[in-house]
């Protein structure tokens, strides 16, 4: 959301008109490119650029976002984090492949030195 909402204000910002089209191909090149995203603290400024790019936006516009960004930046990074780990939870489970009751937990016991 944020990503959306940030390359609509910089086009407004520079007074740039976005057609139905336009918006469309920024909601799909969001999307695609947000699914890549790594949990690393202001990786969401790689994508915004990669964003902007693709849409002929000009790329100044980011420093009037980086202000405000700071403090979104750790909650994102955390939600990011936090999708990223239980997507592959809820995919087993819808699969069938993971039952709570049924996981094996082997202990690693390390060889003493002789």
């Amino acid at each position: 959301m944020f990503l959306g909402i940030g390359t609509l204000f910089i086009a407004q910002l520079y007074n740039i008109h976005l057609s139905i089209a336009d918006q469309a191909m920024l909601v799909v090149t969001m999307v695609l490119t947000s699914k890549g995203a790594a949990g690393v603290p202001g990786f969401m400024f790689v994508i915004l650029t990669a964003t902007l790019t693709s849409a002929g936006l000009p790329l100044e516009g980011i420093a009037f976002i980086a202000g405000i960004y700071r403090l979104m930046d750790m909650p994102n990074t955390a939600l990011n984090v936090l999708g990223n780990a239980l997507a592959p939870l809820v995919i087993a489970k819808w699969e069938k492949q993971f039952q709570p009751g049924q996981t094996t937990h082997t202990e690693y016991i390390p060889e003493r030195a002789a």
